[in-house]
């Protein structure tokens, strides 16, 4: 950049012209995580821990639906913790108007297997290949392909309104923090 400023100086330009906008791509910033509040949800391509097809739609309160995004209910420890956790945000979420789900690229059967392990009682959904992941803008990719990992999402709580727009998402820097249970109620209150 500065060798641009300096190129831009010697050419008579000022810094607010084009010439000091261009940027080369690894001076660009890096794409925001997740849908912007207001934006429409893209079609979901989602199966339940049962391996029926699941209509997010179908699923949401009143107000909508908390849909969080998890790495993997199989090996992701601050995934299960969370998940086991969300457990008791459940029932306040459905008093507050909202459905609470969770989605992460596991298989159908490796959900079915965890929700029963810990008596979870929201839907768990698999989402094949990361396309809703990928929907969300929340594929994680310092992932590399063809590696074990690479489809996780970066973990967040979306929060989607009946209308079916994105009314605020909620996330942590990294992996190993998530928003708090009464930070997720709170926020589906004031929607």
């Amino acid at each position: 950049m500065i060798r641009t400023l300096m190129l831009c100086a010697a050419l008579g330009l000022s810094a607010t012209t084009a010439c000091a906008q261009s940027e080369t791509p690894e001076m660009t910033k890096a794409a925001p995580i997740g849908l912007a509040d207001g934006t429409v949800v893209p079609p979901l391509s989602l199966v339940g821990a049962d391996g029926q097809a699941v209509d997010l739609s179908a699923l949401a309160g009143s107000k909508g639906t908390a849909l969080v995004f998890v790495r993997s209910a199989d090996w992701c420890p601050y995934c299960k913790r969370q998940l086991m956790e969300l457990e008791a945000a459940r029932q306040p979420l459905a008093d507050a108007g909202w459905t609470l789900a969770a989605v992460s690229y596991d298989s159908p059967e490796t959900l079915a297997a965890f929700k029963a392990e810990k008596g979870l009682s929201f839907p768990l959904l698999s989402d094949a290949g990361s396309k809703t992941i990928r929907a969300f803008h929340l594929l994680n990719t310092d992932m590399k392909e063809g590696t074990r990992f690479f489809g996780i999402p970066h973990p967040a709580i979306v929060l989607i309104g009946a209308d079916g727009t994105v009314r605020q998402t909620l996330r942590e820097e990294g992996y190993k923090e998530r928003p708090a249970i009464d930070v997720l109620i709170e926020a589906a209150k004031a929607h």
